[in-house]
């Protein structure tokens, strides 16, 4: 099983740092879908990251069915998600939260670095950096009502949680201040210091 795409993606760092936290193994391919596209399409003609190569060779993308698959056939019933139901919907909650601040953060990404200047276009940008913000409220109001459950064993939520943060806050031009977002902060700090997250570091050519 093989794991393709660049860490600096948060989309790939956090199925790489999930499955060293189930104890699944797997191979890392670090290939980006800008610089190295052709050799991407070559793995991949969609050239979406993450892509997984299943043992038989068949292509899954998306990080979350990524996950959905490895633990419905290569962790023996270990998971990182709650089994009380009222305490996985607030884990769905946060992830959903996570993954919309991370969808932003690379539509900003994508607006300030690919697009030429004269072409961006300003209120689509306000209605993005909205929405980032919203995202990121919602989720620093999740990690602050619920300490004990993003403190303790990592799960799901605390993973996607605080590589999202890490990711957006490793923007050039960050529009969240730190400082409204402590308790994110200080999740990201503690989980960035764990042996799984040293294991797999954003590293990657950006955009």
């Amino acid at each position: 099983m093989k794991l393709v795409g660049m860490l600096d993606s948060p989309f790939v760092r956090r199925v790489a740092v999930s499955l060293e936290v189930l104890g699944v193994p797997f191979e890392h391919e670090a290939i980006s879908v800008f610089s190295t596209f052709a050799q991407f399409q070559e793995i991949n003609p969609v050239v979406k990251a993450p892509t997984l190569i299943c043992g038989d060779g068949e292509l899954i993308m998306d990080s979350s069915l990524i996950l959905q698959f490895i633990e419905a056939t290569a962790t023996r019933g270990r998971t990182l998600w709650s089994q009380d139901p009222k305490e996985r919907q607030h884990e769905f909650r946060a992830v959903s939260l996570a993954l919309a601040a991370c969808e932003k953060s690379v539509q900003i990404i994508y607006e300030r670095n690919l697009r030429p200047k004269e072409a961006q276009y300003e209120p689509w940008m306000g209605r993005v950096t909205g929405q980032l913000a919203a995202a990121y409220s919602g989720l620093e109001n999740e990690v602050r009502k619920r300490p004990a459950a993003f403190a303790g064993a990592l799960t799901q939520a605390s993973i996607t949680s605080g590589i999202a943060w890490q990711f957006t806050q490793s923007m050039p031009a960050s529009a969240l201040p730190a400082e409204k977002h402590s308790a994110l902060g200080a999740l990201s700090s503690r989980l960035e210091a764990l042996p799984e997250f040293c294991k797999y570091p954003p590293i990657g050519p950006g955009v």
